[in-house]
């Protein structure tokens, strides 16, 4: 019998992170490099894409930065181009990038700009990033795609604050996830989404600056507090390893109890 922590292991594969700058992004970026792999580092804004592929170079591996707006779809292609083309192939995409609604606005109010922003942001940019990855992973039969969705996107916001657009496109996230789950359950590439509660680096990270919001946000939390940015690995690593190869489709949910109450 091996050691099961082998699983977990991803010595000699390459990973691409979207929004690598910042937030969870950064943590995606490290544990992989911590397991082994090598790391492409998008981000819209290079300089901070910079500084992690800095962080992955110093665990050992070898990170590059990638600057690219995943609403632009030939940068998408560039930069899947040039994951393989420096790295040398492409195991796994974490389909991290996003951006909040701008306002907190209902319906009513909401501007069409806001909405069609958050979207082209949020959900296109997944499906372009996404079928670009695919190109590749179908021509070698592997390879893990991992969908950063919320808990917004299996539940309505409004009982805590609107978040109308946001809530939108990770719903449209998650059954996307589903539907390439399937398309591709036959051909050796694994498809899930991941849904994170509260972070300490995620987008609210503003609002959770705020006293009377953090307040209200804890108190929402059946764990009562908001996560540690780094608690992200462990179910990050599980859901780009071997660990979970006989896992598609599926909604990984990590948020302190919100979405068992």
């Amino acid at each position: 019998m091996g050691n099961p922590m082998d699983m977990f292991s991803l010595d000699g594969k390459v990973a691409l992170v979207t929004g690598a700058g910042s937030g969870l992004g950064r943590q995606f970026c490290e544990v992989l490099a911590e397991a082994g792999a090598d790391v492409a580092c998008a981000d819209i804004d290079e300089e901070p894409a910079r500084a992690t592929a800095a962080a992955v170079g110093n665990l050992g591996r070898h990170g590059i930065a990638i600057g690219c707006d995943v609403t632009a779809e030939a940068q998408v292609q560039a930069m899947v181009t040039r994951t393989v083309e420096v790295l040398g192939r492409l195991d796994i995409l974490f389909n991290n990038a996003g951006i909040a609604d701008p306002q907190a606005l209902l319906l009513h109010e909401y501007p069409t700009a806001n909405w069609r922003a958050v979207l082209d942001v949020d959900l296109d940019g997944v499906f372009f990033c996404a079928r670009e990855a695919l190109k590749v992973m179908a021509a070698q039969q592997s390879g893990k795609i991992i969908n950063i969705a919320s808990i917004w996107g299996l539940a309505g916001s409004s009982s805590l604050f609107p978040a109308l657009a946001y809530n939108a496109a990770k719903g449209a996230v998650i059954n996307l996830t589903r539907e390439l789950g399937l398309q591709y359950a036959s051909q050796g590439i694994q498809v899930n989404a991941l849904c994170p509660g509260f972070y300490q680096t995620n987008l609210s990270r503003g609002a959770i600056d705020d006293p009377q919001v953090r307040a209200a946000i804890t108190a929402f939390i059946p764990m009562g507090r908001i996560a540690a940015a780094a608690e992200i690995k462990g179910p990050a690593l599980f859901l780009a390893s071997a660990a979970s190869d006989y896992m598609t489709g599926q909604t990984l949910v990590t948020d302190g109890g919100c979405l068992a109450k």
